[in-house]
């Protein structure tokens, strides 16, 4: 951990955060017959965000002082990350919620944790289809479904 990069770290997805908040207010509330709008998931993913970099810049004024010497920083997993961030929203109109965000996921576990292929795989199709279900099928909501050529 260092103290310096986590605080400034912190500071920025608190911005980014508060921005998710103020763009998902210029969106629509909601649709005819759905009580959730398609500003519902980024107004709550800016209110998640907000919290954990909260919770992130208080963490730093808790470190204790050590003088380690600094920590490696790993840029080649934070390239392929960012990379396919970047991928992800390029694509997730193209190719729907479901397949971009179980390709995304299965980049970031298999980036984090080399190996495990089973449980990246079955963990990042779990989350897709089930976040997708529970937003569009329980909540009503609109998430881009699948590709065109694929149903």
């Amino acid at each position: 951990m260092n103290k310096t990069f986590d605080r400034y770290a912190g500071i920025v997805f608190l911005a980014l955060g508060a921005l998710c908040i103020s763009e998902s207010l210029k969106i629509s509330k909601g649709a005819y017959g759905s009580g959730v709008g398609p500003n519902t998931l980024p107004m709550a993913l800016g209110i998640v965000l907000i919290l954990l970099s909260i919770r992130l810049i208080y963490e730093t004024f808790r470190y204790a002082k050590s003088e380690k010497a600094p920590a490696n920083l790993d840029y080649k997993r934070f390239a392929i990350i960012f990379a396919a961030a970047l991928l992800y929203a390029f694509f997730i109109e193209d190719l729907g919620y479901v397949i971009t965000t179980f390709l995304f996921l299965f980049v970031g576990f298999q980036t984090m944790e080399r190996g495990r292929v089973w449980s990246s795989l079955i963990i990042a199709a779990v989350f897709s289809f089930g976040v997708y279900y529970l937003y569009v099928d329980v909540l009503e909501g609109t998430l881009p479904g699948f590709p065109s050529w694929l149903s």
